[in-house]
């Protein structure tokens, strides 16, 4: 075996640090997320906020997991943000490296009162990074949830990256609650709304390409099992409105999300799973 697994902290957190020749990742299992991930001589892939809190609060940055709903749709207004499975304790159910030494995680939530749903989270980690959600519903009837991977990806400056991927697709813009085409790759300049962003794309293909002329590199993103996508960054004002994002700290990431979210809800059928997943590749600029 060329992996170790070792308990550490991460700006104080508790967290299970896993070395590879291929790279070094640090997981939470509080929330069962994954809150950086650096290839072999690169930077990290992921964001995580100085300031981020641990339980019983979410922790801000890495890849937080939005389940069984994503932000508080079709929900009371009380409901947990973005649901129970951040602010979960998960169990690591299997460790395992395979031949070219990636390394092979598997997570599994604990059953919820309520919900029948389960769920279970699989990671592989090598080059590039892999992950997915499988939600399973072992109950006898169809049930209905919402979905997302909240991915914060590390970029050298927000207001200079653009992902391309998204062009001709309508978005619903959450601050105005209407529906807009894209045109274009997305920047945060763009003139209808510059300097912020929380818009969930439907119809999306699953491809879309991070450039980031700052850190010299460019993220691929491939989803599956997503119908939509959802992009965000507070902005200054937003940020500044944070408690654990420092004020300056809004242009060192973009959330780029695989997700079903707003009409893309998933019926699922008893017996029935439905797995939504993301591959992360760096490449050069």
């Amino acid at each position: 075996m060329t992996h170790t697994l070792t308990e550490t902290t991460l700006h104080g957190l508790p967290v299970l640090r896993i070395e590879t020749p291929l790279c070094t990742a640090q997981l939470s299992l509080y929330g069962g997320q994954l809150l950086s991930f650096v290839p072999a001589g690169g930077a990290d892939v992921l964001w995580l906020s100085p300031l981020a809190q641990g339980a019983p609060k979410a922790i801000r940055g890495g890849v937080p997991v939005c389940w069984p709903y994503f932000a508080r749709e079709h929900q009371p207004a009380d409901a947990i943000q973005h649901g129970f499975a951040r602010i979960s304790p998960w169990t690591l159910a299997e460790a395992r490296e395979d031949g070219d030494g990636n390394v092979h995680l598997t997570l599994d939530l604990p059953a919820h009162a309520s919900t029948p749903l389960r769920l279970r989270q699989t990671l592989v980690l090598g080059a590039g990074l892999q992950q997915a959600l499988t939600t399973h519903n072992p109950s006898a009837e169809a049930v209905a949830f919402t979905d997302a991977l909240h991915s914060y990806f590390h970029v050298g400056d927000a207001r200079q990256v653009r992902l391309s991927g998204l062009d001709g697709l309508d978005y619903d813009d959450k601050f105005t609650g209407q529906t807009f085409p894209q045109s274009g790759d997305w920047t945060l300049s763009d003139p209808r709304d510059p300097g912020r962003s929380d818009r969930i794309y439907h119809d999306a293909g699953g491809h879309y390409v991070l450039h980031d002329p700052v850190l010299s590199r460019q993220l691929r993103i491939s989803t599956t099992g997503s119908r939509s996508v959802v992009v965000w960054n507070p902005g200054q004002a937003g940020a500044q409105a944070m408690a654990d994002v420092p004020d300056d700290a809004w242009p060192a990431f973009v959330c780029v999300e695989a997700a079903n979210a707003g009409r893309d809800v998933i019926k699922l059928a008893p017996g029935a799973s439905h797995t939504l997943g993301q591959a992360v590749e760096v490449l050069p600029a």
